[in-house]
């Protein structure tokens, strides 16, 4: 099961893109709103209790300060895919604080807004020890192939 997390409501529609990718994969997701600023200890909860509840990657998206990805990784072992997003200044301080994690503590980090490609990366770690979910990556791999160079 994947962990989707954001760090407010209005953060759903970018974020529902990352559900919308694991449904079609067919992989088992919960999705909350936590801010690692006004909810921090229901934050730090949920990163501690992952791995305990089921979920092997956490996919964590916040704008401006966007320190909820790091949050999570600082109190989980899973994975950790952040996605900055787009609330301020077209992204670039969510991109900053998302991609300037710590050494020991490290948060995969795709584009801004890039909430589909974050819930593509973990299918694919999944996908490591899934040989059914593998074929599916495989398959959607080709399709995207078929469709580019059918222009």
């Amino acid at each position: 099961m994947i962990g989707i997390v954001m760090g407010s409501a209005s953060d759903k529609p970018t974020m529902q893109k990352a559900a919308d990718i694991l449904e079609e994969f067919g992989v088992p997701h919960e999705m909350r709103v936590l801010s690692a600023h006004k909810t921090p200890d229901q934050a730090l909860e949920y990163a501690e209790t992952a791995a305990d509840r089921g979920l092997k990657v956490i996919i964590a998206g916040a704008g401006k300060a966007a320190h909820l990805a790091g949050v999570m990784a600082a109190k989980s072992l899973l994975p950790v895919i952040g996605v900055p997003l787009s609330a301020s200044l077209g992204g670039f301080d969510a991109l900053l604080s998302t991609v300037q994690m710590p050494t020991g503590i490290p948060v995969a980090t795709v584009a801004v807004d890039g909430a589909a490609n974050a819930a593509l990366l973990a299918v694919a770690i999944l996908a490591l020890s899934d040989e059914g979910l593998h074929a599916k990556l495989r398959g959607y791999r080709e399709e995207l192939t078929r469709k580019t160079l059918a222009g």
